[in-house]
């Protein structure tokens, strides 16, 4: 997908996000945003936003689980101690001195994620005035967009493990324990307003002593940071404090906060106040010299006049040019023949095209002017930047008759000011990417923390299958073990049973007679070799086969009766002799011995059969 569209189909889910449950990602950092949105599409298997979309249309439900994503809730008591002892050695004596004796403090907990910012500050201000004057003069309002968060935050219950790192004697006197859990004490959570508050979109809270956002404000990008700045202004009290996380500095608005410390990102409200005139004051002085004097005099002044540095004319009442010094002349291109001539026939009046109005207005008003920043273009095309300072002049008696223009060439002054403006732009726009760097920095170490905190979940999933499975192990062990005795003991077993079948295949051999064994249902279970030779069937031919239906020399039909009644145990021994023809198609008479087998127990279950070839 391009990223065009991909930008496209963003825009569109957060304006469905927006629209459905009135969450509005518009301010936020995109990047981050983006990041957030795209791992919780990841652990469902979506890789597209639309698609995305139409997943939270369908369940509703995805929609919790995406907020707790996104708007990462990472937090902890005293987190950053030694900013919060920073608050509590400081600022907060500052702001109880500054009250009267009864006057209430108010705090704001903006972006309070499940409370412990809020209930750390409350503990605070316990110790500060006594929990008796902590319930008559403080509120705290506790503010986030997240209401699952702010359930959480009301009940004031959390895991003893959340509790850890903080001073032992504040969890005894503020915390009630039950079983693995700690309860905040309810007389003094009554102080505490938890409510939902989108701070780009919802009023501030006002008159507010002390405002705590501790990295909230880095997931806003940067016109939504001013904007949430400018609204904390207004909450906060005169003699306020802003208390923000260790990632957000406020390089670009000194108008608003001033730092109070820097490294503990504690700041001040700045008053907007207004700026007072300063009058320039022209001192004037007379003297009566006899006739030489004053014409020495006269001729120093004009000598000093004509040799100063600053160009400098002199315009009378009626706007002729009285006098110019000899800097003024090179400037202006004013010859001799030029004196006493009307200035707004010289181009003068081009070069100062608001020469009229300040005669007039000084005039008028009898005080000094001047015009700031002249940009002027020299007669060899060089731009140069003049400030031109209009001074009224005075008689002896107190009347107007002229005025004194005098030209300060600040080019040099303008190109520092605009090396040291381009050098401020360069270094706020160095100091905003810092914090933009800053911001992502930490928004990525809240995301490692909570990814971190999800690790030790497992981790604690892991270690409980981990018992479970040693536990079956050991009982696999045990098992193991006794079949290694029940293994040795039909072991053990199997060596007599093959000692002993090899004692009766020694008997069985040994015998002069075939031996046939039949069980109940005549199957055949013992054929020994002897009966191999007599009728030529191997013992795998006639295996589990019925013996009356063997196909050999003897006549098996004959031995019906004597087998049955051996299986009827109506007697213990029977003889027979017939004729019979052996495997190599010899005639013979063979003794048959029926003897019934007993088993242990003195069941018959089977018949012992014994052929004999006898002598004709």
């Amino acid at each position: 997908m391009d990223s065009a569209n991909q930008e496209r189909k963003f825009e569109m889910l957060l304006t469905q996000i927006k629209r459905e449950r009135g969450f509005d990602f518009s301010g936020y950092k995109y990047p981050s945003l983006m990041r957030r949105i795209n791992k919780r599409m990841q652990t469902l298997n979506i890789d597209d936003y639309e698609r995305y979309g139409d997943y939270l249309q369908v369940h509703q439900d995805e929609y919790a689980h995406l907020f707790d994503t996104v708007l990462i809730n990472v937090t902890g008591f005293f987190r950053d101690t030694t900013a919060w002892d920073y608050i509590a050695e400081d600022i907060v004596p500052q702001i109880v001195s500054a009250k009267a004796a009864q006057e209430p403090i108010r705090i704001w907990s903006a972006g309070c994620a499940s409370g412990q910012e809020a209930y750390t500050i409350a503990i605070i201000l316990a110790e500060a005035l006594g929990t008796e004057g902590f319930r008559e003069r403080v509120k705290i309002y506790a503010s986030d967009v997240d209401e699952d968060t702010l359930s959480q935050a009301r009940q004031a219950t959390y895991a003893l493990k959340d509790l850890n790192g903080m001073n032992p004697a504040y969890i005894e006197k503020y915390f009630e324990r039950s079983d693995n859990r700690a309860t905040f004490r309810k007389d003094l959570r009554r102080a505490i307003i938890f409510g939902r508050h989108d701070l780009m979109q919802d009023a501030p809270i006002s008159r507010i002593d002390l405002l705590i956002c501790r990295n909230t404000l880095m997931y806003f990008n940067g016109e939504s940071q001013s904007k949430i700045l400018s609204r904390f202004h207004f909450a906060l009290n005169e003699k306020g404090f802003l208390f923000l996380g260790k990632a957000e500095m406020l390089f670009t608005h000194a108008n608003l906060f001033a730092p109070v410390d820097l490294k503990r990102r504690v700041f001040a409200k700045v008053a907007r106040g207004t700026t007072r005139e300063r009058l320039l004051m022209l001192p004037q002085t007379s003297d009566e010299e006899d006739g030489t004097q004053a014409s020495k005099l006269m001729r120093f002044r004009e000598t000093a006049f004509d040799s100063s540095p600053l160009p400098q004319i002199g315009i009378d009442l009626n706007g002729h040019l009285v006098i110019a010094n000899e800097r003024a002349r090179l400037l202006l291109g004013v010859k001799p023949s030029d004196l006493l001539r009307s200035v707004y026939e010289l181009n003068l009046t081009y070069r100062l095209p608001e020469l009229r109005a300040k005669i007039e207005e000084i005039s008028i008003e009898r005080r000094p002017s001047q015009l700031k920043d002249l940009r002027w273009v020299t007669a060899a095309s060089d731009t140069r930047y003049m400030d031109v300072h209009f001074v009224p002049l005075m008689d002896t008696s107190g009347g107007l008759i002229g005025v004194s223009i005098a030209f300060t060439d600040v080019t040099r002054y303008h190109q520092l000011q605009e090396e040291i403006e381009q050098s401020n732009q360069e270094l706020e726009t160095a100091y905003e990417e810092l914090q933009s760097t800053n911001e992502e920095l930490e928004t990525t170490n809240e995301e490692l923390q909570s990814t971190i905190e999800e690790l030790e979940t497992t981790n604690e999933e892991l270690q409980s299958t981990n018992e479970e499975l040693e536990t079956i192990n050991e009982e696999l062990q045990s098992s193991n073990e006794e079949l290694h005795t029940m293994n040795d003991e039909m072991r053990r077993r199997t060596e007599e049973m093959n000692q002993l079948n090899s004692f009766l295949e020694s008997i069985l051999t040994s015998l002069r007679g075939g031996v046939v064994v039949v069980n109940r249902e005549l199957q055949v279970q013992v054929w020994n070799h002897r009966a191999e030779d007599l009728w030529g069937l191997r013992p795998h031919e006639v295996q589990d086969k019925n013996f009356l239906n063997l196909d050999i020399g003897l006549p098996v039909e004959k031995l019906r009766g004597a087998i049955r009644a051996s299986l009827a145990k109506e007697s213990d021994y029977s003889e027979q002799v017939v004729d019979a023809v052996n495997r190599r198609g010899k005639p013979i008479q063979c003794k048959v011995t029926c003897t019934p087998l007993t088993a242990p127990d003195g069941d018959v279950i089977g018949v012992i059969l014994v052929m004999e070839e006898t002598d004709s």
